[in-house]
């Protein structure tokens, strides 16, 4: 089994997929660990500020000596150039809320899982043109489940996995599965300004604990 087919497995084993940035490198390594120890292993970072690439150098770090069985990978790309700047520092994955052709060949040519933003059935057809194996659906909290469920026929063996808006709650969540998704990206619901900014670890930990049972029990 190639790693992207290992990878595509984790986040539809975990049904969950964490994602933040931030400026801080002491904070997001923190972060890392909690969401760790809390068991998570398959988790990305976004490329949402000027610190992005240092930190995932030393997220990258970390995971190396710390977590061996964690996937670290990368969100936000939209550009070549930060496809390649990360893909050297490391990551395992990309993640991107556009569908840009040219990142998607970077990462289809080293058999990497690229997982490309979609809002619109001609942009989902645009995306499996180009291989992507999980669509994210992005805003979900704009298109919400109905628009899963409407168009989960059109293209059916597809993978969805909606971002932004999904909450900790077991009957959204439930909604979500329901209507035909593999897994949720998981942003600041989870990640919130208040743990970033107050250190909240424990909270945290917890929140992420919560959200793994709820989505193990509405899968």
């Amino acid at each position: 089994m190639s790693n992207k087919h290992k990878i595509l497995d984790a986040i539809l084993e975990q049904g969950m997929l964490p994602l933040f940035y931030q400026d801080s490198e002491a904070g997001s390594v923190e972060i890392l660990r909690t969401l760790y120890k809390a068991g998570v292993r398959v988790f990305e970072y976004t490329n949402r500020g000027k610190s992005a690439l240092p930190n995932f150098k030393k997220l990258k770090e970390i995971r190396d000596a710390e977590m061996p069985d964690l996937y670290l990978g990368i969100g936000t790309i939209k550009t070549p150039a930060d496809a390649n700047a990360f893909i050297e520092a490391g990551t395992d994955f990309i993640v991107a809320p556009i569908i840009n052709p040219a990142v998607a060949e970077i990462a289809n040519k080293i058999g990497m899982l690229w997982i490309p933003g979609c809002m619109t059935p001609t942009e989902i057809s645009v995306a499996q043109e180009h291989k992507a194996m999980l669509i994210k659906i992005f805003p979900a909290n704009i298109l919400g489940p109905e628009f899963i469920a409407s168009i989960k026929d059109l293209f059916a063996g597809q993978l969805f996995m909606p971002t932004g808006g999904v909450e900790i709650n077991a009957d959204n969540l439930k909604t979500w599965f329901k209507a035909g998704v593999c897994a949720v990206g998981m942003g600041s619901k989870l990640i919130s300004k208040d743990v970033m900014s107050k250190g909240l670890y424990d909270e945290l930990y917890e929140n992420t604990q919560l959200a793994l049972d709820l989505i193990k029990k509405s899968k």
